[in-house]
Parts: structure tokens; sequence; C-alpha cells
């Protein structure tokens, strides 16, 4: 209760105090209402300059990735394509699922349940096959997944932001108002992941060594950039981080807990291997979440919550994903035949 049983609310106007009467007293729905425009009024420092450098980030980054990827390692996931198919499960179909019953039961401001809708929608964050190294999991699943899971998002992240943001009335409401595109919102994507990928795996084919040599100084040198360019919003934006933290600080925790879960829980009960199972959890629990914030900035014209929660979720999920690796990687695997 916000007032507890009180019938005044104490004013200051020009130094003197303002009883107001128990009839004129602002609702619990006036206060949700004021609280809700204060956080989607937040304009979070993303120029036009900064917004073509994360596109040309995540485009290296892909391309990166893909640089690894060869025709023959699709063909050896047509031959045993269950941890592949796990995964995309995982991501694509059980992540959205849960976060939309997370959003039931927390009852987030709305643009902060469309930021959680649009995490859940992007496919794993390609620092996760650093994370899944050091994690002493599958890499070369890892990368396998990425490549999958890009694919697939598409079509599946335009269209699971737009199937569970309708589904959740206070979302749909900003969904009718804006009134995405999803083909656009997927033109994005394919020219974002999609084509990178294609760009990289042609490399890979035509010259395979340069390829290699290639995608480990490329790798490093995206990853500081997107890493940079993260910390480097973060500190353009700190007072708007310090001020406004509070409001999704709680919800991207649990949030991002829960996809670890989802991805563990899920792998383990399909009865993969250990390390397939940590790969999946990684999976997972990394999101795209820089494809996140810049659908966010290119479509919902940088929607304060929206926007604070995918920009805060980019900082945690490397603490969150390093500490997990940490803990992996000292916990020694058992040889196993991987499934």
């Amino acid at each position: 209760m916000l007032f507890l049983t009180s019938t005044l609310i104490l004013g200051l106007a020009g130094g003197r105090v303002l009883l107001l009467p128990e009839n004129s007293r602002p609702s619990k729905k006036h206060f949700d209402n004021l609280t809700d425009t204060l956080v989607d009024s937040v304009h979070i420092n993303f120029d036009d300059q900064t917004l073509w450098v994360l596109n040309v980030v995540l485009t290296l980054v892909m391309f990166g990735v893909a640089l690894e990827i060869s025709v023959v390692d699709f063909k050896q996931l047509l031959k045993k394509p269950k941890p592949i198919f796990i995964g995309v499960i995982s991501q694509f179909i059980l992540l959205p699922l849960i976060t939309y019953l997370l959003v039931l039961i927390t009852a987030p401001l709305p643009s902060i349940a469309l930021g959680m809708f649009m995490v859940a929608a992007c496919p794993g964050g390609n620092i996760s096959n650093f994370i899944a190294h050091l994690a002493k999991g599958n890499t070369a699943l890892s990368v396998s997944l990425t490549a999958v899971a890009t694919l697939f998002a598409v079509f599946l992240t335009p269209l699971n932001l737009q199937l569970w943001g309708s589904l959740y009335a206070p979302t749909a409401v900003i969904l009718k108002e804006v009134a995405i595109s999803p083909l656009e919102m997927m033109k994005l994507v394919m020219l974002l992941l999609g084509i990178p990928l294609v760009l990289g795996m042609w490399v890979n084919h035509l010259r395979p060594r340069f390829a290699k040599k290639m995608a480990k100084v490329l790798k490093v040198v995206s990853l500081m950039f997107f890493v940079s360019l993260i910390f480097v919003a973060f500190y353009n934006n700190s007072a708007i981080f310090i001020d406004y933290i509070f409001y999704v600080f709680w919800i991207v925790v649990l949030h991002n807990l829960v996809a670890f879960s989802t991805g563990f829980s899920f792998a383990k009960l399909m009865g993969l291997s250990r390390q397939n199972i940590r790969t999946i959890t990684i999976e997972t629990g990394i999101q795209n979440s820089g494809l996140g914030l810049l659908l966010i900035f290119t479509f919902f014209d940088g929607l304060g919550g929206m926007a604070l929660l995918a920009a805060f979720w980019g900082i945690w999920h490397l603490i969150s994903g390093l500490f997990l690796a940490g803990f992996w990687g000292y916990k020694p695997l058992k040889k196993e035949t991987l499934v």
C-alpha cells in the first residue's frame, strides 16, 4: 500500500505544506501511470552514429563466427541433430513461453515486459561461443547452434515478439500504437545476421586456411569492440542507469537466471551429455541483446523501459555468463559420449 491508511497527502509548493482531502488523493492507478510515463520518457543517449557502429560491430561479430563454419559442419549436424534440435526448442519456444509466464507472475511495467519479450525472442548471443569454451562445453555445438539459431531468428525473432507481446494485454497496447512490421524486422535481422553468416561460410569454403586465421583475429577484435561499445554506452548514460536501474535490475537478474535454468533443465531432461548440457544452458541464457537493442531503437524509438532492460541485460549476461563459466571451468568433466 502506497499510503497505508492515511487520509491526507503532504505536498510542497512554494515552501508551504498543502493538505489534500481524501477524495482528491491520486489513486494507485494514477501513480502507476505516472511511473510508466516517467520510465518511458527516459531517452538513452544512442545517436545515429552510435547505432551505425553497433550495426557494423554486430555484423563483424557474426561474420567472425561464420568464418569457422563450413558446409561439412551442417552435414555433421544432420547425422546427430538431437542437440541442435533441443537447443532451438529451448531458445525459440521454451524461453519465450517461460518469459511470458514470468511476466504474468511479476507484472513489470508494460515497456519493461515488452523488453523481456524482445530479449527472449532474440537468438543466442555470439559471445556464447567464447563462454561455452571457458565453461568446457561443446564449442563446436555452440558455434553450430549460433549459426542455426541465426537462420531461424530471421523469421522467429519478429514472430515471437509479435505473438507473446500481443498475448499480454499491457504490451499489446504498445505494439498496436507502434504498429511494427514483422516483415521489415525480418529484413533487418537478415541484413545484420543472415548475410554475414552466408558470406563467412562462403569465405571458409573458398579459403579455409585464410578464414581460420582471419576468424581468430576478427572474433577477438569484434568482441572487444562490442564489449567496449556497451561500456561506453553505459558511461555516457551513467546518470540514467543510476537513477532508473532499480526498475530493471531485479527483473533482469531473475529473467537471466530463469533462462539459464530453462536451458539446463530441458537439456538434462532430454538426456544430453554433461558437456552438451553446459552448452545448451549457455546458449539459452546468453541472448543477443545487442540485436534486441538495435531493434528497439529502430522500431520502438528507444522506448525507455525496453531500452533500459536490453541494455542492462547486455551487461549482466556477461557477468553471469563468466561466473557460470568460471564455476564449470574448474569442475572437471568425466569422459563421455556426446549426445
